[in-house]
């Protein structure tokens, strides 16, 4: 759920994730040092929307709507085996995505006015960010190096998270339960 950096995030500015705990152990050091978004609260995450609806604008209807879009998809299961980059970022890829992809849809189609990333990009691609930001191309070899020794994990998506910005920190506000 990476800005171009969370020190310039609004307060009020909110973003859907789907938690990733099973990546913790082998990304939580490098994240701690080389993404911002994990400074400010954010565990390890395959980003959904981002950003949402404003704070201000979520409310009991929100919620409701959120609940019943998110209901009508399976759980799934990630594997995570590989990084790749994006220019200044690092990540690891979950596969399949379609599944991801398929929530963003949906949720990009029930708000369309929360494109994802703004509209920035015309292909989001699912990822779980490991470094955002610029940095020298042998640290970010050694990171990817670190992480491929740790791969592959598994880990199963029953729920997404909504997390809002308080002006410093991320929260998780809800949570919405995919189906069985």
């Amino acid at each position: 759920m990476t800005d171009d950096s969370t020190s310039g995030v609004q307060a009020g500015r909110t973003g859907l994730i789907v938690k990733v705990p099973d990546a913790e152990a082998a990304v939580r050091a490098w994240r701690e040092r080389f993404d911002p978004s994990a400074r400010a609260g954010v565990p390890a995450h395959v980003t959904v929307l981002f950003p949402f609806l404003d704070e201000s604008r979520i409310g009991s209807p929100v919620c409701s709507a959120l609940a019943a879009v998110l209901g009508q998809h399976r759980s799934f299961d990630l594997r995570f085996e590989s990084c790749r980059r994006f220019p200044d970022v690092l990540y690891l890829v979950p596969e399949p995505d379609t599944q991801l992809r398929r929530l963003t849809e949906a949720i990009a189609d029930r708000w369309p006015e929360a494109p994802p990333y703004g509209g920035k990009f015309t292909d989001v691609v699912p990822h779980l960010t490991i470094a955002d930001g610029p940095a020298d191309d042998a640290v970010l070899d050694a990171m990817e190096a670190d992480l491929l020794s740790k791969l592959p994990f598994m880990t199963r998506v029953s729920s997404v998270e909504l997390m809002v910005h308080d002006g410093v920190q991320w929260q998780e506000r809800a949570s919405f339960a995919l189906r069985e």
